[in-house]
């Protein structure tokens, strides 16, 4: 299931080597490959994975609303990746455990995620945004690649422990070129741990295209480590439940390892304190609009007669009202005092922690009658 090894030439070339079973147009189409992992999702799942990606990309443009506003630090927007997010995630077992980066917004929805959970980080409330145990998703890691070393740990504690389980690790094409994400492939592959790499190739790197931080498709990398690797279109939805479902196959029968490239693209800035204008063109972006992840399912619905105006109007309104919890969830969020920040830092309380509290609570004094 290795992909082709062909130097990326442009866009055009890049996604003619990536598996796919719905057209941007929403037209099936015909995928030996991948076909059998998807033969028993019916219209009504259909209609919930476009539902998800719908409430996700109002969440999303909630939260950069949320943070132009002043009421968070940052937000890392996924508009355009919908699709690979929902559809990795929806495929997932319930005892699987998720090692994201910053930007897996619809991994954690999808996860059961509550609305402030979205929030509560980036607006520097808590650690973790959501609880890592109830979810059984690892705190967005901000480290570039951290989260690889993480997952594959992890899946070597599912294989001594004999647990029916599999490690998911999500990032972008530009932490690969990070040594830790090289470093957890070697290390799943030497040692056959049950984990699935999931590259969300959304051709930013912040500023660097993609075309400059690999000259060949990243798939093709995992092979070298003595990984299966499946390159796909990432704005399928269909396409990324089914290769999710291949890898998660792979990992958990004992094989070890499995990689997904999936081909996608960033919208939005990288994060709110980017200005993609700077760094990209107009043109670029707008036929990435053509192969929008939302109106590609959509329009294979209505193909089928199972998408009507009343339900898409439904779908909307409960995003919206997923929105307006998450808002009112934010604005109600009340910060911890300063020096809660050593609460639970050790299981016993001695004289170092005391000490530093003490010091702590002596800048902040040195702040007090300040407007």
């Amino acid at each position: 299931m290795s992909p082709q090894i062909t130097p990326i030439a442009d866009t055009a070339q890049d996604l003619e080597l990536a598996e796919r079973i719905l057209t941007p147009d929403g037209a099936r189409v015909a995928n030996p490959q991948l076909d059998g992992f998807v033969d028993d999702v019916d219209a009504a799942q259909l209609r919930a994975l476009h539902r998800d990606m719908v409430v996700l990309r109002r969440i999303d443009s909630e939260g950069v609303a949320l943070q132009r506003q002043g009421q968070l630090g940052l937000w890392a927007p996924c508009q355009g990746q919908e699709a690979t997010q929902i559809g990795t995630a929806r495929a997932l077992a319930p005892q699987d455990y998720v090692f994201p980066s910053y930007r897996e917004t619809g991994v954690i929805y999808a996860r059961g995620a509550e609305p402030g959970d979205f929030v509560r980080m980036w607006r520097g409330e808590e650690g973790a945004g959501h609880d890592p145990a109830a979810l059984r998703v690892a705190p967005l890691q901000i480290i570039i690649g951290a989260q690889t070393l993480h997952a594959v740990g992890y899946a070597l504690g599912i294989r001594h422990d004999g647990a029916d389980e599999v490690a998911v690790t999500y990032f972008g094409d530009g932490a690969t070129s990070q040594g830790d994400v090289n470093e957890a492939m070697i290390f799943a592959s030497s040692y056959q741990a049950p984990v699935v790499f999931v590259c969300q190739n959304n051709h930013w790197a912040i500023s660097e295209p993609v075309s400059v931080q690999s000259q060949y498709p990243i798939a093709g990398r995992a092979p070298g480590f003595g990984i299966p690797s499946l390159r796909v279109d990432g704005n399928d939805v269909l396409a990324c439940l089914a290769a999710m479902r291949w890898a998660l196959a792979h990992a958990r029968s004992g094989k070890g390892p499995a990689y997904i490239e999936a081909v996608t693209y960033r919208m939005g800035p990288h994060t709110t304190a980017d200005d993609p204008t700077r760094y990209r063109e107009d043109d670029e972006l707008e036929s990435w609009r053509r192969r929008d992840p939302i109106a590609r399912l959509e329009a294979h619905l209505r193909g089928l007669g199972e998408l009507s105006d009343a339900q898409v109007a439904e779908t909307q309104a409960e995003a919206d009202r997923v929105a307006r919890e998450m808002r009112a969830q934010c604005l109600a969020m009340v910060t911890r005092p300063p020096l809660s920040v050593f609460d639970g830092v050790y299981a016993e309380p001695h004289t170092g922690l005391d000490r530093q509290r003490d010091e702590y609570a002596a800048y902040i004094a040195t702040f007090e009658g300040e407007a």
